[in-house]
C-alpha cells in the first residue's frame, strides 16, 4: 500500500487491480476514492453517495458493498495541503492505487499554464473521453423525438488538432516548417501553403486510434449494444482520419470478429439483418452524421471518434438532450479511470441544495458499468430517469417543465431511491413480456 501524507484509507475495504491481459479485477467491496468541494460540494456528495449506496444493497444485499476515500484536489487541496497544493501527490497516488475516482470539475489557479483537469489526466495516462448521453423524459429539448437519443461517445484524447503542436505565424519553427513543406518536400504537398500562417501538426496514430476501438467495441459487446459507429472526415483527411477508419475495421475483425459484423457483411451475406448477438461495427463521415443524428438519434447508439470530431459530437448530442448537467464524463486510461460530474456548483444566491445531482449520479452509473455491477448501474439510470419523468426535479428542470413538484437535492435524490422497487418491477415485467413474446 502507498504510503500518504495526509490520507486515511478504509479499514476495510479491497483494491481493485489491473490483471496481466489488462482486465480489472474487481472485488465485491472496492476502496472508491472522491474529490468533493468544487464542482461536487460536501451536501451534493451525501445525497448521491446515499443513493449509489441504496442501490449497491438493493441489488446485491450484503454480498457487495462501497468503501469510500477522500481526496483532495483545487481549493481543497490548498486547505488540507497548504499553499499553491492544487493537485497533490497524495491524490494521484490514490487514483494510482484504487484505479477509480469520482469527481466534479477542478477550480484552476488563475495563470496556470493548464487546467488541473488536464494535468490529472496527463499523469494518469487517461486517453479516451467517455460521454454518457441520454435524453430524459419531460426535460425540454430542441428535438421532435429526443426520446431516440441514448447513446455513448468514446473520444480519442491525446492526440488530432488537440494535441497542441503548433507555432505562431512569423517565428523561426513556423517559417522552418513551411519552408519544409513547400521546398523539401517538394511535390509531396498537395497545396502550398502561405508564407503569412501559423501551423499545426495533427497526429492520428495506430496505437492511440486501436486502444480507443478497443474501449468502444469492449463496452458495445459487454453491455450488449446494437452497433459501433467510427465517425471521421476520411474522405479528405485519407491519411490521418481515413487510416483512424481503417484501423477500427481492422482491429474489429482482429480481436473480436466473433462479437461483431461489419455493416457491409451484414448487407452483403446477412440479407441486411445483423446475425442474433452481434455488434454492428460501421463508419459514417463525421458530417453526414452530424445532420442525420438531429433526424435519426436513435440510429446511434456507441461512437468511436477522433479528438475533434468527439467534441463536436458531444456538444452537439448535449444540447439535443436538453441539458448539459444530466451527462456526465469519464476518462479512462489502461491502469486508471476518473467519472466526473459536469454540473458546477450553485451561483446566483441559490444554496448548494438547489443544485441537480443528476450529472454525478450519472457518473455513478459509469462507475458502476466500469465495475461490472450492470445491476446497480441501470438501477440508478432507470430510477432517476422514472424521477425525472414524473417531474419531480430539482429548481433548473423545474422552471423549464410545466407541471413540475419542485424537490431540493437531498429530496430529489431521496425520491429516486423511493423509486427502487418500482423501477426492479418494471424491469421484471418488460423481461416477463420479452419471454412470453419469444415463444
Amino acid at each position: 500500500m502507498a504510503k500518504y501524507l495526509k490520507l486515511s484509507p478504509p479499514k476495510r475495504g479491497s483494491k481493485i487491480t489491473v490483471a496481466k491481459n489488462g482486465q480489472l479485477q474487481v472485488p465485491d467491496d472496492p476502496v472508491i476514492p472522491y474529490i468533493i468541494h468544487d464542482g461536487i460540494g460536501p451536501d451534493t456528495w451525501r445525497s448521491v453517495q446515499g443513493v449509489f449506496e441504496a442501490a449497491v444493497d438493493h441489488c446485491y444485499g450484503n454480498a457487495k458493498r462501497l468503501e469510500w476515500l477522500e481526496v483532495y484536489a483545487g481549493e481543497k487541496g490548498n486547505e488540507v495541503y497548504g499553499p499553491n497544493n492544487w493537485l497533490p501527490e497524495d491524490t494521484i497516488r490514490a487514483i494510482q492505487e484504487y484505479k477509480v475516482c469520482i469527481k466534479g470539475p477542478l477550480t484552476t489557479p488563475v495563470g496556470a499554464p493548464k487546467t488541473l483537469d488536464a494535468t490529472l489526466r496527463e499523469r494518469l495516462d487517461l486517453f479516451a473521453r467517455v460521454h454518457k448521453i441520454r435524453h430524459l423524459e419531460g426535460v425540454p429539448s430542441p428535438l421532435r423525438r429526443p426520446e431516440g437519443l441514448d447513446l455513448i461517445i468514446f473520444r480519442e484524447h491525446t492526440e488530432d488538432l488537440y494535441s497542441e503542436i503548433e507555432w505562431k505565424k512569423g517565428s523561426p519553427e513556423a517559417k522552418q516548417i513551411i519552408n519544409f513543406i513547400n521546398n523539401d518536400m517538394g511535390q509531396k504537398a498537395e497545396a502550398a501553403i502561405r508564407p503569412d500562417s501559423s501551423v499545426g501538426i495533427k497526429p492520428i496514430s495506430a496505437t492511440a486510434t486501436k486502444r480507443v476501438m478497443r474501449l468502444a467495441l469492449e463496452y458495445a459487446i459487454r453491455h450488449k449494444r446494437k452497433s459501433v459507429t467510427f465517425i471521421h472526415k476520411g474522405n479528405v483527411m485519407r491519411l490521418t482520419e481515413g487510416f483512424f477508419r481503417d484501423w477500427g475495421y481492422e482491429l474489429a475483425k482482429k480481436e473480436f470478429g466473433e462479437y461483431i459484423v461489419t455493416e457491409k457483411e451484414m448487407l452483403e451475406d446477412h440479407e441486411g439483418e445483423s446475425p442474433r448477438g452481434r455488434v454492428i461495427v460501421r463508419d459514417r463521415i463525421a458530417d453526414q452524421a452530424f445532420a442525420h443524428m438531429l433526424s435519426e438519434a436513435s440510429d446511434y447508439d456507441v461512437i468511436a471518434t477522433t479528438n475533434l470530431n468527439g467534441d463536436y459530437m458531444a456538444c452537439l448530442s448535449l444540447a439535443m438532450a436538453g441539458d448539459v448537467g444530466t451527462s456526465p464524463t469519464a476518462f479512462v486510461g489502461a491502469k486508471a479511470a476518473v467519472f466526473e460530474s459536469t454540473r458546477a456548483m450553485p451561483k446566483n444566491g441559490h444554496g448548494e441544495d438547489d443544485v441537480n445531482p443528476s450529472s454525478v449520479l450519472m457518473a455513478g452509473v459509469l462507475l458502476f458499468e466500469h465495475l461490472g455491477w450492470k445491476d446497480a448501474a441501470e438501477l440508478v439510470q432507470n430510477s432517476l430517469t422514472k424521477t425525472v419523468g414524473d417531474r419531480t426535479v430539482t429548481r433548473d428542470l423545474a422552471k423549464r417543465m410545466e407541471g413540475a413538484v419542485l424537490l431540493k437535492n437531498s429530496d430529489f435524490c431521496g425520491r429516486i431511491v423511493e423509486n427502487f422497487e418500482e423501477v426492479r418491477k418494471d424491469r421484471v415485467r418488460e423481461a416477463m413480456q420479452r419471454t412470453s413474446l419469444s415463444f
